[in-house]
């Protein structure tokens, strides 16, 4: 018996020892996920814009399609963020396009920002 109340506040202190590693752990875990769903959604961008400007050589809808590819993105992508290259698709060149972007982290444990950039390149001509 007297084992036992020796004992009593060990369970207490070896829990708050460990619950600083295991909060780390779960904010590192939803921060990349975040961030992973962002990139997927700025590749997506620039396939969608690369795509419109391989078939119709149009610079705008381009970015409006690559807007309307990343809905998720708050806030949103803009005319600023997206990069062509080549200028204009000519008839046996690649496009390519480039999408980036500012995050912000949501627990701010491991920076305030982080630069997110989506690439994708298309053979011009459809």
């Amino acid at each position: 018996m007297s084992r036992r109340r020796n004992e009593r506040g060990a369970a207490a202190v070896e829990f708050a020892l460990i619950i600083p590693v295991l909060v780390l752990l779960v904010l590192g875990i939803m921060e990349f996920s975040r961030l992973y769903n962002q990139q997927i959604s700025l590749s997506n961008a620039a396939r969608a814009a690369s795509r419109v400007m391989a078939i119709s050589n149009d610079s705008g809808a381009a970015v409006t399609a690559a807007i309307q590819a990343a809905p998720s993105l708050n806030p949103g992508l803009g005319a600023g963020n997206i990069a062509f290259s080549p200028g204009t698709c000519t008839s046996g060149a690649v496009m390519s396009v480039t999408v980036s972007y500012q995050s912000t982290l949501m627990t701010g444990a491991f920076g305030a920002t982080l630069n997110l950039t989506g690439e994708a390149a298309t053979p011009c001509g459809g």
